[in-house]
């Protein structure tokens, strides 16, 4: 039987955990080049690679972040022996570790992840985002248990995963208080030459969003394009015009940013799927996400 030392891997894990060996080495109490030293034996040991540096920064390799994920099972099971044996309470918490897709609404995100605390008292949750391919990526080599997004898993990418519908809802178009009022009135040809802050182009809600004022023959003055969905509500809430949202978040977006519904527009529908590499949900904590999303915030 092949033995891990696990000091090695203890070195490799606070260097990942913290992002330089330097920090590692402060939080150790080592010098540096013993820690460097240490993981070259570990990769020479494992026979793989597990940091490329980039610059002046390390970057784990595919290779390194599944063994950063076994390090962190490892670990955290010693966290918990020491924990029994010292009567500072047993039992393993439950982990989950999901990646999010940046454009699916951080609201709608939260309020699901909301489910793990409420119903697994002492859950771990590790909440990652990134785009699409990455998450995938990394759900394929079991980095992930989950991924949440607004598509489906993609046929171009080879990655075996299922995608599993959690329901959809409307847009509601959304402004400050005093915009409100302005463009409530025949729409929606109020938005013809309105200013409106939409997505990035790259995002499923801005193609459905475009057709739909193709549809509609509604050309709006578009002052602003953005990836990041809070960033976008953000500006809305400062007037600077009309932003669309999830319907399923209407009350969540008028009370955290102070503003109103203008109208909904219930024939364009945002989807939203839990993404994983079982074609059956097994993990508990995915299975209360998914029923949840289902029974309580997606139609």
């Amino acid at each position: 039987m092949e033995w891990l030392n696990y000091h090695h891997l203890l070195y490799f894990w606070s260097v990942a955990k913290y992002g330089t060996v330097a920090k590692a080495c402060e939080e150790l109490g080592l010098a540096q080049p013993t820690i460097s030293a240490q993981l070259r034996v570990l990769e020479d040991h494992l026979g793989e690679k597990l940091f490329l540096r980039k610059g002046r920064h390390l970057v784990m390799t595919e290779m390194g972040r599944v063994v950063f994920k076994h390090a962190e099972e490892i670990f955290s099971i010693g966290q918990d022996l020491m924990n029994t044996v010292k009567g500072r309470g047993g039992g393993r918490a439950v982990r989950l570790t999901v990646g999010i897709v940046d454009v699916v609404p951080k609201l709608l995100a939260t309020r699901l992840l909301e489910t793990a605390f409420q119903k697994f008292p002492g859950v771990r949750v590790i909440c990652l985002e990134d785009k699409l391919d990455q998450l995938l990526g990394d759900l394929a080599i079991h980095g992930l248990d989950l991924v949440i997004a607004d598509t489906p898993a993609p046929p171009t990418i080879k990655v075996q995963a299922y995608s599993h519908l959690m329901g959809e809802s409307g847009i509601t178009f959304f402004a400050s208080p005093k915009l409100a009022g302005r463009f409530r009135g025949n729409f929606p040809r109020s938005l013809h030459g309105a200013p409106l802050l939409l997505p990035t182009s790259n995002t499923m809600l801005r193609r459905l969003l475009d057709e739909w004022l193709i549809r509609n023959e509604v050309v709006p003055t578009i002052i602003g394009e953005f990836q990041d969905s809070a960033t976008l509500k953000a500006f809305g809430q400062h007037g600077h015009g009309l932003f669309p949202g999830s319907t399923a978040m209407e009350k969540e977006i008028c009370r955290q940013y102070q503003v109103q519904v203008v109208r909904r527009v219930d024939s364009v529908k945002q989807k939203f799927y839990a993404i994983t590499v079982e074609r059956r949900l097994k993990h508990p904590v995915v299975v209360a996400l998914f029923d949840t999303a289902r029974q309580e915030i997606l139609s």
